[in-house]
C-alpha cells in the first residue's frame, strides 16, 4: 500500500460532498487532479471505494469504512502538526465561524491576515441562511457567527465589524413607469431572497413601511441568484451593496434611489455570552478588535462613492 495522505483527504471530501466537482472546489483543485487522485487511492484496493450512476457519486460500504480510517489518520497527523507548531511557540488550534449567506463578501477580508499570520490555526467557514447560522450558534457548534441582525432569544456578546448598506438595484435598461422611483418600484416585478434570509426581512419591512403590495414576485436562494435574476431584467431587488462591486463597474447592475434609502444595518461577530472562547478564538477577536478599521478603509471605501450619489 502506497496510498498518500493528500489522497486520503481528496477521498474524504469527495465521501462528505457525494460529488468529485464540489471536492475539487473545497479543495481549490481543478476536477481532473480530484479524478486522478481518487483513481491512484482506488487502484490500491481491489474491492472498490464508490459507485458513479449517472452523474452522482456513491460511497461503497467498503468506502465508508476507508473513509472512517481516513479520517482517524488526517486527524492524527493535524494533531502531530500542531504539537510541532505548539512546540515552536506558535497559535495552534481550529477557528470555527459560521456566516449568513452574504457576509461571503465580507468575512474572507477579516480572516486573510489573521490566517496567514498564524499556520497552526486551522480555518472552518459555513456560509448559510440566518436560521441556520443562528441554530449552530445556539448549539455552540461555533466559536463565532456572523450577523446583520442581532437575535434577541439568546444572550450574545457582539462586536460591530462594519456597516451593512442595502439599496434597489435594476439592470441599466429597466425602465421606471414614474418619475417617482417609489411609485415605479411599488409597480414592478420584485426579486425576494428566502425565507429566513435577514436581507429578505429588511425588503419586507421596507415594503410594509412604505405600502407596498406583496404581489407578482420571484423568489430566490442566494444573493448570486438574485443578482443575476436582476441583470436578466426579471425584477427589481434591495440587495446589500457590498456584493455588487463587479456588477456596478460593469454597469450590468444600477443602484435606484428611492425614499428612505439606502437602509444600513451592520455586520456583528458574535459568541455566546457564557463561552468560555479558546486561545484561538480570543486571539482572532483582538485581531479583530484592533485592525477591523484599517481593514475596512483599505477594501471597502469603493461603495462609498455610490452611496453619496443617493
Amino acid at each position: 500500500m502506497n496510498y498518500t495522505l493528500h489522497q486520503l483527504q481528496v477521498f474524504v471530501k469527495v465521501a462528505e460532498f457525494k460529488s468529485v466537482t464540489k471536492a475539487a472546489e473545497a479543495l481549490h483543485l481543478s476536477q481532473p487532479a480530484v479524478s486522478i487522485q481518487l483513481k491512484n487511492l482506488q487502484n490500491q484496493f481491489e474491492i472498490p471505494l464508490v459507485e458513479v450512476i449517472g452523474r452522482k457519486v456513491y460511497i461503497t460500504e467498503f468506502g465508508e469504512e476507508i473513509v472512517r480510517s481516513s479520517k482517524k489518520i488526517l486527524k492524527e497527523v493535524n494533531g502531530i502538526n500542531y504539537k510541532t507548531l505548539a512546540f515552536k511557540g506558535q497559535l495552534v488550534g481550529k477557528l470555527i465561524i459560521s456566516s449568513v449567506s452574504t457576509g461571503k463578501y465580507v468575512m474572507p477580508y477579516f480572516l486573510n491576515e489573521y490566517v496567514n499570520a498564524h499556520p497552526g490555526v486551522e480555518l472552518n467557514i459555513d456560509v448559510t441562511n440566518k436560521l441556520k447560522v443562528i441554530k449552530s450558534l445556539e448549539k455552540n457548534e461555533v466559536d463565532f457567527a456572523l450577523v446583520s441582525t442581532l437575535p434577541e432569544h439568546i444572550d450574545i456578546n457582539s462586536e460591530p465589524l462594519m456597516p451593512n448598506t442595502l439599496v434597489w438595484v435594476s439592470n441599466q435598461n429597466f425602465e421606471f413607469k414614474y418619475k417617482n422611483n417609489l411609485n415605479s418600484l411599488k409597480k414592478t416585478p420584485l426579486i425576494f431572497r428566502e425565507y429566513g434570509s435577514a436581507t429578505r426581512q429588511a425588503m419586507v419591512n421596507y415594503m410594509k413601511t412604505n405600502n407596498f403590495s406583496f404581489g407578482k414576485r420571484l423568489e430566490l436562494t442566494s444573493n448570486e441568484a438574485v443578482k443575476q435574476a436582476v441583470i436578466a431584467g426579471l425584477g427589481v431587488s434591495l440587495m446589500p451593496i457590498i456584493g455588487l462591486k463587479n456588477s456596478l463597474l460593469t454597469k450590468a447592475v444600477k443602484v435606484v434611489p428611492s425614499k428612505a434609502c439606502p437602509i444600513t444595518t451592520e455586520w456583528n461577530l458574535i459568541w455566546l455570552k457564557n463561552k468560555k472562547l479558546s486561545p484561538v478564538a480570543q486571539s482572532y477577536l483582538d485581531f479583530i478588535k484592533s485592525d477591523k478599521n484599517r481593514i475596512i478603509e483599505e477594501k471597502f471605501s469603493w461603495f462609498a462613492n455610490y452611496i453619496t450619489k443617493l
